[in-house]
């Protein structure tokens, strides 16, 4: 597939999806001997270009970063308008009962539905994911985000408390005003339908930055937004984390920042929302144990492992199971069933529907894996029994691939079990007693996800319950359902998402309100 050519053809078409609608596509622009599309940020509901003129080429992954759009480089100046747009349309918005603000999520949905396959095309090209199992499911699932929020937006209430006759006291559910939020590459569709879905619905307005490395699927889901939204409450800006990101997070006009990404960045976050004292939800990296009990070496849980370790995002997830217990009874038979599964991945082409696994991001991602390998490689000890370092030639060479990998006889620590590698590396630890894997499993800074595989399921929620991270899953390896908490425990962040308590505690605040009735 042309992918260059499919993906320009896709962005002209976004002018004609609505004809009240300005065109979001402005300027065309040649880079490196390629016609390409500038994509405008939205201000306002209104397609718009930095002030300064600076744009960012956007490229294929799958072709070494072959560029195939431009998007503006936002600046401090261009994030001030958009806060200021969002503060102001914040004063009317608020006054919005939520559950007509849950009718416009529901009709969100319904056009994100309709629209799916677009979105997935443009998610495949621009992150490298591969379309059948990783991209097409993520563009489905935004939809479900915008529907669960639409459907508990009623739930936007406070309570009465029982202080006694000569008084009536309740609580109100109140948005916090404008939210600065900024996503990462890795799944920016879904994560970007997160932070719209959850701080709109409760109220608020949005700022949110895309990353810069994969900005146009984003892009689009504003545009969707923006034609249900009134003009303003849903901002979208595309720039470098270190201009337009720190200037969001700076912004005097900003009263909440919701951030998803590494945990140094989230550190820096952290830093600039002291610094006002701003709300701040993070969720941040992840280094996931997988423990894995005798009576479970079975093909049901190996498909398991392959699916927690999301091997088919090429391990860039922060909920990744890169760090696999492995008891030693079933050590040699497990490995031999993991690996014969994961040979039957196909990696190449993100937009091949036979394709399970696609490119890495972007060069900086690929020379950090390579280095993470090439680390494990030479720890004494190590058995590498699947993969390694990238091959050299054919045509996995022409974009960001790394096969999977699999590093076992390892220690807990080493640095590839430590790190967050963010690519397609597993690495095996064998283990002998319960109490010595779960010293293991929690040892370890971070504390976002954790996989527990046992047929006793006593034990297994014993482990469970033991284990240090904000989300588990028992005898299951699939991502994250809307409806039910998801965040970090330690260095994997703080506050919660997919829920409606996660929207409740994270993008309203609770007014209290005494009244004498003597």
């Amino acid at each position: 597939m042309d992918s260059v050519g499919s993906i320009s053809r896709l962005l002209r078409s976004y002018s004609t999806a609505r004809p009240d609608n300005p065109p979001l596509i402005g300027v065309e622009t040649v880079t490196t001997e390629r016609q390409v599309q500038l994509v405008p940020m939205l201000v306002g509901g209104e397609p718009t270009l930095a002030k300064a003129g600076g744009t960012i080429t956007v490229g294929n992954p799958a072709h070494r970063n072959r560029p195939i759009a431009e998007v503006p480089r936002a600046l401090a100046e261009d994030v001030d308008a958009a806060v200021q747009t969002a503060h102001h349309a914040f004063q009317s918005w608020r006054r919005v009962t939520p559950r007509e603000r849950g009718r416009i999520m529901l009709r969100i949905a319904d056009a994100m539905d309709a629209g799916f396959e677009e979105i997935a095309v443009l998610i495949a090209t621009e992150t490298g994911n591969a379309l059948a199992p990783q991209s097409r499911p993520e563009a489905k699932g935004t939809a479900e985000v915008f529907r669960y929020f639409g459907g508990v937006a009623g739930e936007l209430k406070g309570e009465t408390v029982p202080l006694g006759e000569d008084l009536l006291v309740y609580t109100r559910r109140e948005p916090i005003g404008v939210v600065g939020g900024i996503i990462p590459w890795n799944s920016p569709v879904l994560l970007g339908a997160l932070k719209i879905a959850m701080s709109i619905t409760a109220g608020n307005t949005l700022v949110l930055k895309a990353a810069e490395d994969a900005p146009l699927a984003v892009l689009r889901m504003g545009q969707v937004c923006n034609e249900y939204l009134p003009a303003g409450v849903l901002n979208v800006l595309t720039g470098y984390g270190e201009e337009a990101g720190a200037a969001l997070a700076v912004h005097p006009l900003v009263r909440k920042l919701s951030f998803t990404g590494s945990t140094e960045i989230g550190k820096s976050i952290m830093h600039a929302a002291a610094d006002r004292i701003v709300p701040v939800s993070l969720e941040l990296g992840g280094k996931s144990p997988v423990v894995v009990y005798p009576d479970s070496d079975n093909d049901t849980v190996v498909q398991g492992v392959v699916a927690g370790m999301r091997f088919t995002r090429q391990g860039q997830s922060c909920t990744a199971g890169s760090r696999l217990f492995l008891h030693e009874s079933i050590h040699d038979s497990f490995l031999e069933k993991l690996v014969a599964k994961l040979q039957t991945l196909k990696v190449g082409d993100p937009l091949d529907e036979s394709t399970d696994m696609g490119s890495l991001i972007n060069q900086k991602q690929f020379d950090r894996v390579c280095n993470y390998i090439e680390d494990g490689m030479g720890q004494s000890g190590a058995e590498i029994v699947l993969g390694g370092m990238p091959p050299q030639d054919g045509p996995l060479t022409e974009g960001w691939y790394v096969t999977p990998t699999v590093i076992t006889r390892a220690t807990n620590d080493w640095r590839v079990a430590r790190e967050e590698i963010f690519g397609p590396v597993l690495v095996v630890v064998p283990w002998s007693g319960e109490e010595e894997v779960i010293r293991m499993a929690n040892d370890s800074h971070y504390g976002l996800a954790a996989y527990v595989w046992c047929q006793n399921i006593k034990q297994a929620l014993n482990a469970a319950h033991q284990i240090d991270s904000g989300w588990i899953q028992v005898n299951r390896g699939l991502g994250q359902i809307p409806g039910h908490s998801y965040g970090g425990f330690k260095m994997s962040g703080m506050g919660r998402e997919f829920s409606l308590e996660g929207m409740l505690d994270s993008f309203t605040q609770r007014k209290s309100v005494t009244v004498n009735l003597a």
